[in-house]
């Protein structure tokens, strides 16, 4: 082969390995043909996120063409290591985008900043992203999720209907520092001063069934002229629920809950249960996975899409 031909052979090699390059670029940035978008959740033992799952899978059955669904949960809702661990491992196997429900408002920041800077797409769902961490960070992340604040408010007012002003009632709180406990506390907390009532105790239960139960009989001992019991999620109401039987306050006794799993309807019927907050798991991740879509496709999001709440009660 003469000299000119070996340069030009070279010089054609060049010009298709940087083609490849360009073109695997623009496959990562913009990303044209199918994508892989993975959920991550937090507790799967908690009816609320197989819930989501479910919505995320019958969403991807339909849109199968679209994307690639990968489904991700932690072992109950303090392994925040874990869930870091799972984001890592998705940086590593190059997803195109991340839905995630942090266990933890603050500790996922980092991981998920890691993520970004490394092209991939964030979408924050359900738990909100500690927003002081967020800015001074200065990262932008959309949310999807409900209006926790309102939707506590609106079934402590329902509450507030059953007692009168000067009754005495507790609060269970889920992870203290997560953002979506926190939210519901407020609402709480605000739907009970404005009717006048005495929050004598407010408790972590770490949104677990069994620690609510033994939280709460340990308030019903210190506490015996407690009248409600607030829980910032159905499985701690469901915990409660068992702790007032056993401490035989069924009948003098109203527990509120959040998340309206399948769990609860028959407590609500019963009556074990006052009322509890429909936050619609399911099109949380449909709306987190179509905003992720989205962003892959170099459109413009919004940075909050309020997800609808309503509040559950036995008439309904």
């Amino acid at each position: 082969m003469t000299k000119q031909l070996k340069s030009t052979a070279v010089l054609i090699f060049l010009i298709i390995v940087a083609l490849f390059a360009i073109g695997r670029v623009h496959l990562r940035e913009g990303r044209p043909h199918r994508v892989t978008v993975a959920l991550v959740m937090k507790s799967l033992a908690n009816e609320f996120f197989l819930t989501m799952e479910q919505g995320a899978r019958d969403h991807h059955m339909n849109n199968a063409e679209r994307y690639d669904l990968l489904i991700y949960g932690i072992k109950d809702e303090q392994a925040v290591s874990q869930q870091i661990h799972i984001v890592e491992q998705l940086m590593a196997i190059d997803v195109d985008a991340i839905i995630i429900a942090p266990a933890d408002s603050k500790a996922l920041v980092p991981v998920c900043q890691r993520a970004m800077a490394s092209g991939v797409a964030i979408v924050n769902i359900d738990n909100k992203f500690d927003a002081t961490v967020i800015a001074e960070r200065g990262l932008h992340v959309p949310f999807v999720g409900p209006d926790n604040y309102q939707g506590a408010k609106a079934a402590g007012d329902y509450l507030a209907d059953h007692l009168s002003s000067g009754n005495q009632v507790a609060i269970i709180e889920g992870i203290p520092s997560a953002y979506n406990s926190q939210q519901r506390c407020l609402g709480f907390r605000k739907a009970m001063d404005d009717a006048g009532i005495m929050i004598v105790d407010t408790r972590p239960a770490l949104w677990e069934m069994d620690r609510a139960y033994t939280t709460v009989i340990s308030i019903l001992n210190e506490h015996r002229n407690v009248r409600a019991l607030l829980c910032a999620n159905d499985n701690m109401a469901l915990g409660a629920a068992a702790a007032v039987k056993a401490a035989s306050k069924r009948n003098s006794m109203y527990i509120i809950g959040f998340d309206n799993i399948s769990a609860v309807n028959n407590e609500l019927k019963k009556g074990d249960i006052l009322a509890t907050v429909d936050q619609h798991a399911a099109l949380i991740a449909v709306n987190g996975i179509e905003m992720a879509l989205s962003m892959l496709n170099g459109e413009d999001v919004d940075l909050i899409c309020t997800t609808p709440v309503e509040l559950v009660t036995a008439y309904e």
